[in-house]
């Protein structure tokens, strides 16, 4: 058998630059994670409300929606989700990745512009690429470099921004953003995956917190974040939706959600999370004000609190320092966020308990005088 020389060679140099990854075999309970026979605090984990939990057995998909049918759980899921976002309709696909995948080209078709933020994340990124329009990156949340692109532009634009930012825990200026937008006739698309469920008034997302809800063109989504659950979801009026069903390949060439989890994710949707909100806003401001006070402190007022270390290899120390001290949270390296910028992401979940914070505060302590100069 003929084998590509470059897989070897690529591998090495992952290697070498502290940039190779490894699965290790874990399961979540709770706020924990067993690793290696032991049980860790989780840090890793994007069920920010901690309603996550085993996933239902049901029915399953054999095909897409429009070869074998659309079951009732899956348009009772998008009548919530429309409700939820303030939309006519909501269309749900197998994954949040799915969904941005299938939206931006959708929508940025050939002819269009794509202006997109350059901390985005990876599927927007590759959507974009995918999409038959040409695409300008303005620089992360500066709304003078997205005016001035915009500016330089002809026929119909899209923005794409992220609502809270999943390595940085920033929010987008979507005020900002919205204003220009408006002023030079673009559509913005949110991937909101971050915050919602999480942020605004009833969990409705960053763009009802900022006040601009009624500027998005459509709001793309996860129900693995938040909810605990699995899917994503892309909310719009209903010529969008419509589209999607006929042009989104993402949708159209792919088996559909298993209904047993959209059932699961309508129920999650339609509960009362304001105590988990609550929670995690709790829990989120004891640990800034404990990073804070060790010199770590982040710029992040979100859920999502990088401690920025640098280089690959001294985040890859930290972690595993973190690792020994009974707290899971992976460095985060290139290329997913920029060179120089490694970092451990701390992902605060409503789930932590105050003792749990206690170990999280204890080990970045020992993390920092052990692995930063």
């Amino acid at each position: 058998m003929h084998r590509l020389g470059h897989v070897a060679g690529t591998l090495d140099m992952l290697r070498r630059r502290s940039l190779y990854r490894v699965m290790r075999e874990g399961r979540v309970d709770g706020s924990r994670i067993i690793m290696d026979g032991r049980s860790m605090v989780n840090l890793g984990s994007n069920d920010y409300l901690g309603i996550g939990g085993p996933l239902p057995d049901g029915p399953r998909t054999s095909s897409s929606r429009l070869i074998s049918g659309s079951d009732g759980a899956h348009r009772a899921l998008e009548d919530i989700l429309a409700e939820h976002c303030s939309t006519e309709a909501a269309l749900t696909y197998p994954s949040g990745y799915m969904a941005v995948l299938g939206a931006i080209p959708v929508l940025a078709v050939r002819g269009c512009t794509i202006l997109s933020d350059e901390r985005n994340h990876a599927s927007i990124i590759d959507a974009c690429k995918l999409a038959g329009g040409r695409t300008a990156i303005f620089r992360h949340n500066d709304t003078s470099h997205l005016d001035s692109l915009l500016a330089g532009t002809r026929g119909d634009a899209v923005v794409v921004t992220e609502g809270v930012f999943s390595m940085d825990g920033d929010y987008a200026d979507l005020k900002g953003i919205s204003e220009v937008t408006s002023r030079r006739g673009a559509a913005i698309v949110l991937d909101d995956a971050h915050g919602d469920f999480v942020e605004g008034p009833g969990g409705k997302g960053t763009a009802h917190m900022m006040g601009v809800a009624d500027r998005i063109y459509a709001t793309v989504s996860s129900l693995s974040k938040a909810l605990g659950a699995f899917g994503g979801y892309v909310a719009s009026d209903r010529p969008v939706a419509d589209l999607q069903v006929n042009r989104a390949r993402s949708f159209v060439y792919t088996s559909a959600l298993p209904p047993a989890l959209a059932l699961d994710a309508a129920r999650r949707a339609g509960a009362d999370l304001d105590g988990s909100r609550r929670r995690l806003r709790h829990n989120t401001r004891r640990i800034r004000r404990g990073l804070e006070g060790m010199g770590l402190g982040t710029e992040s007022r979100t859920h999502i609190m990088p401690v920025i270390v640098g280089g690959e290899g001294e985040a890859v120390k930290f972690s595993e320092t973190l690792y020994g001290n009974g707290v899971y949270a992976p460095a985060i390296r290139y290329p997913t966020v920029p060179r120089g910028e490694a970092r451990v992401r701390v992902s605060v979940t409503a789930s932590l308990d105050d003792a749990d914070i206690d170990t999280i505060l204890h080990a970045f302590e020992e993390a920092r005088r052990g692995a930063l100069p």
